[in-house]
């Protein structure tokens, strides 16, 4: 078998272009990954203007919110890690909104409302992603906010075509689009999800979208949008108010981390939970993982205990550090996750703990620019276009996130109003000596920590390249259902091996949705950047 070098020297087999597929696209100065070519050629175009990796995935999130207007938006979330390449510093933003300050859990339960609702007005939070596109441009960027949402106000108004994945999750979306009159004439204007290869138009959205290039952010969260989504929230029973939106603000945190076999992991600290994947990682590490099969039942079956007792701790301990005392010191620390690892049988699946259902909608995109600068970032509606409503007049689907709230009292994830809810999308981003190892991101709800964790195993323990560990068969394990998901190009007898462990199996297609999408940029000892687009999706990875 003809072996190839990862750029670390590790050993990997062949896998392209011999066996078909995308190979690894390399670059000297940016780079970008994105689920969509559109949205990437856009931010590969900042790129060439002078723009920073941040310009770039401001303008690549703003095109995905017209793009793929199911996943994403301008009423929703939105989170950043940003390497700033003459400090070597990290630094992140939390861009997520918080709970109407007039909700409580006493008013649901007066109502007669038992569980948080997953659609609806009562789902919906602040939307935080505008307010962090214009920030993050001020601060991290080159380029005026105007220029980088020019490419997808342009879509909005002369027209995009639509791909094949995202005509797959419009359809899906039909009946809750034909709830919500406003949502109906945006979304389902023949009477159907549009088809792939068809033109599609979003004038209203294309309006605020100019709105908030010419006015900043202000123009979204204050004057004629803010009103408009305020009174569609209320009309659908929620409790928004044109004050929750207007004293809406991005908070800037220092990331919280963990060294992987020498590399740095970097994640935004709770209510996020990019915790989990730390501390799965932290577990794995206490593993012989590198000598587990790529694609074996022994790799596969340790992922998945790890990642049941890191949700454990999820479910259990995590909310909104201002309103919850969150330990988070502790879960992240390499003294606990030894204490965790005795809990795994090496040959005998564990029973999960039971948590919520997650969202799993989500948009991720990466970059790296000229001078080593790295930005990772993740844009969400949290389920398929969001609560299902659209605020009327401007194109603008509101995200349900809300949902996840919990109406217990005394839960760090309790509903109470003014507070952040615990929140699946997470953005990752790698060091390595203090330099940019990696921008990285796999979307897609629960799966996002299980999926960081499994790539970083591919790339640091089995010395993938980019593309080969973005195209990788994952996993993902439905604590709901205690069930566990693998691609179909695991091998029959590694999937006959996990059942004999006790794992409930299902074997799927060779790419199957549900184990996410991942986009990466890798950044090589001699700076070359290596960067990979999941095959999951529709997108691409572009470098200069």
């Amino acid at each position: 078998m003809f072996k190839n070098e990862s750029m670390e020297g590790a050993k990997t087999e062949l896998l392209r272009p011999d066996d078909g597929g995308r190979s690894t696209v390399y670059g000297t100065k940016g780079a970008v990954a994105c689920e969509h070519p559109g949205a990437a050629l856009a931010g590969i175009r900042t790129l060439d203007a002078g723009g920073t990796a941040a310009d770039a995935c401001v303008a690549m999130a703003a095109c995905m919110a017209v793009l793929a207007p199911m996943t994403t938006g301008m009423g929703g979330d939105a989170f950043l890690l940003f390497y700033d390449a003459k400090t070597g510093e990290v630094v992140g933003a939390n861009g997520s909104g918080r709970a109407p300050k007039e909700a409580s859990i006493e008013k649901l339960r007066r109502s007669g409302i038992k569980d948080m609702p997953e659609r609806g007005g009562l789902a919906v939070t602040v939307p935080g992603a505008v307010r962090l596109w214009e920030e993050a441009a001020k601060r991290l960027g080159r380029l005026p906010l105007s220029d980088l949402l020019e490419p997808a106000r342009a879509f909005a108004e002369e027209g995009h075509v639509i791909t094949d994945v995202v005509a797959r999750y419009w359809k899906t979306a039909e009946a809750l689009l034909g709830k919500n009159e406003a949502a109906s004439r945006c979304f389902l204007p023949s009477g159907g999800a549009p088809s792939p290869g068809e033109l599609f138009f979003q004038p209203h959205l294309a309006k605020t979208l100019g709105a908030v290039a010419e006015n900043g952010a202000d123009a979204f969260y204050d004057g004629e949008v803010a009103a408009s989504i305020a009174k569609s929230v209320r009309d659908d029973g929620g409790y928004l108010s044109e004050d929750d939106l207007s004293s809406h603000e991005t908070t800037w945190v220092a990331p919280i981390s963990t060294n992987y076999r020498g590399v740095d992991i970097h994640q935004i600290p709770p209510p996020g939970q990019g915790i989990a994947a730390l501390e799965i990682l932290n577990i794995l590490e206490g593993f012989d993982t590198g000598g587990f099969g790529a694609t074996g039942a022994e790799r596969i079956h340790h992922e998945v205990e790890a990642k049941k007792l890191a949700f454990r701790d999820l479910f259990e301990k995590v909310g909104d550090p201002e309103f919850a005392d969150v330990p988070t010191d502790e879960i992240v620390s390499k003294e606990y996750a030894a204490e965790l690892r005795e809990e795994i049988s090496p040959d005998r699946a564990s029973v999960p703990s039971v948590g919520p259902r997650l969202g799993d909608d989500t948009t991720y995109l990466c970059a790296v620019d000229a001078e080593g600068n790295g930005c990772s970032f993740i844009n969400s509606l949290y389920m398929g276009f969001g609560s299902g409503v659209v605020a009327d007049g401007t194109g603008v689907s509101l995200q349900n996130r809300g949902h996840s709230f919990r109406l217990v009292p005394g839960h760090p994830n309790s509903l109470e109003g003014g507070k952040r809810p615990m929140h699946t999308i997470i953005p990752g981003l790698a060091t390595k000596g203090g330099s940019l190892w990696a921008t990285f991101g796999v979307m897609g709800g629960p799966m996002q920590p299980q999926g960081h964790a499994q790539l970083m195993s591919s790339l640091v323990d089995h010395g993938m390249d980019a593309q080969t560990a973005a195209d990788h068969p994952r996993h993902v394990h439905d604590h709901e259902e205690d069930t566990l998901l693998v691609e179909g190009r695991v091998p029959e007898r590694e999937i006959e091996k996990l059942r004999s462990m006790g794992h409930a199996v299902e074997a799927g297609a060779d790419y199957v949705v549900p184990v996410g999408g991942a986009q990466l940029v890798r950044i090589s000892e001699d700076g070359v950047r290596a960067a990979g687009s999941d095959p999951r999706k529709d997108g691409c990875a572009l470098a200069q």
